[in-house]
């Protein structure tokens, strides 16, 4: 298994997979980086290959999910309310909820 390298690969993906899905939610931002960091400190003395290779594998879903099944609605400055804007990839997506931080900044 590419080991230490791989491991660090995925993590990358699934942080700039929240970061796309989340960007201008400071709290979701902080909250999600500090669940993915979380998870793979959890992980870090596991040996077993296939353990290891099972985890990886769930981990590349979640950044798949992340990318692709979260929109997450922003504020429409020109009318109040929130917009979605789903891209190509967002094909039976989910609605993603801004944070309570967001919400009372646009109250």
């Amino acid at each position: 298994m590419g080991g230490g390298r791989e491991v660090l690969s995925v993590y990358r993906s699934l942080l700039r997979a929240t970061r796309k899905s989340f960007s201008g939610d400071k709290l979701m931002l902080t909250e999600s980086a500090i669940e993915v960091r979380t998870k793979f400190e959890q992980n870090r003395n596991v040996t077993s290959e296939a353990e290891i290779k099972k985890l990886l594998d769930e981990a590349r879903d979640a950044s798949n999910f992340i990318s692709n099944m979260i929109v997450q609605a922003k504020l429409n400055p020109s009318g109040g309310g929130y917009v979605i804007k789903p891209g190509k990839e967002h094909a039976g997506a989910t609605l993603e909820i801004p944070s309570e931080e967001i919400l009372r900044k646009s109250s």
